[in-house]
């Protein structure tokens, strides 16, 4: 018997009926947003501007730590850091809902250094509060629980072709050899966005605010940073150096973390694949990536390991 996808029961009226029980009036229109790990709805309203709603998947967050994410994002309010936190967090038909006010947005202009800079500023502050207390019910991203475990996932599941088993095993025995080295001087883990790329950063006229702190966790500073930057090394050197600039209006990073952008990079590159994996039952995933677990796939992550690898033995960037 085939286990019923946990959305498969997520009809257009229960999302309505969840915003109802919130409190509010939703007025009939919905409509469905960019997501796969969760699903998102835009819900009209009868007065005021419509909300967002977001339907967590089920068994991925227990209640506490989707507690401690929505408590992290509040305080992060009260203290006028633009993230947005939700208005009402409740339970219906068996899933935790979040709604959130809208907040509109554009890409940030990541080539303009007074942008960096003012993005880093605002990651200082998320960090400033992030680093007064440890969350007790979210994950730690380290090497273990973003290296180690998906490789163990994968290495049990039958996705990687026979024929290149080998081979994929070997490079990510060889590149989490060196992330494990990376990660063995002792550096003070902080409250953490924890998913800081630009698609969650969005930008008005008055500056970024940051959305969907779902993957917020414990972690190292830098891993709230690295993502903002791209391209060779003289690129990403400059970029580090613009989004440090405005970062120690606020706070000191260790520098030595500095070491950890390319093992991060690593650990995120080999948590994506396990990620999809995972996910693979899920009717939205064959259809949003198509490419995956096909031959060519898994023989460009062997060829994006080793160059990583590489990555891994040069000296980290340096910041004045």
């Amino acid at each position: 018997m085939v286990e019923e996808h946990p959305y498969a029961r997520l009809t257009p009226d229960m999302v309505l009926d969840a915003v109802a029980a919130a409190g509010l009036h939703p007025d009939g229109r919905l409509l469905g947003l960019n997501s796969y790990e969760n699903r998102v709805y835009q819900v009209g309203l009868d007065e005021g501007q419509p909300v967002v709603a977001k339907f967590y998947r089920p068994g991925r967050w227990s209640d506490a730590q989707i507690d401690e994410e929505h408590a992290f994002a509040r305080e992060l309010a009260e203290r006028e850091v633009p993230v947005v936190a939700p208005l009402h967090s409740l339970q219906h038909e068996g899933f935790r809902i979040a709604v959130y006010p809208r907040r509109g947005g554009r890409s940030p202009e990541l080539d303009n250094p007074r942008t960096l800079e003012w993005i880093g500023r605002f990651i200082a502050r998320i960090h400033a509060v992030g680093a007064a207390k440890k969350f007790k019910h979210r994950e730690t991203l380290n090497q273990k629980t973003f290296g180690h475990e998906q490789r163990a996932w994968l290495l049990a599941h039958d996705f990687i072709p026979p024929d290149l088993l080998d081979a994929w095993r070997a490079v990510t025995e060889q590149a989490l050899s060196l992330v494990d080295a990376a990660f063995r001087f002792s550096f003070k883990d902080i409250r953490l966005h924890g998913d800081c790329h630009p698609g969650n950063i969005l930008w008005t006229d008055q500056g970024p605010h940051f959305v969907d702190l779902d993957d917020a966790r414990m972690g190292p500073a830098i891993q709230d940073l690295w993502m903002l930057l791209s391209g060779d090394r003289t690129a990403m050197t400059r970029q580090i150096a613009d989004v440090m600039r405005g970062y120690r209006d606020f706070m000191q990073l260790d520098r030595r973390e500095l070491q950890l952008i390319e093992p991060l990079r690593t650990l995120r590159l080999l948590n994506y694949s396990a990620w999809i994996a995972r996910r693979w039952d899920d009717p939205a995933f064959p259809a949003a990536f198509p490419w995956f677990n096909t031959q060519r796939y898994w023989q460009d992550r062997i060829l994006e390991l080793r160059e990583q690898i590489a990555l891994m033995t040069e000296s980290p960037l340096e910041v004045d």
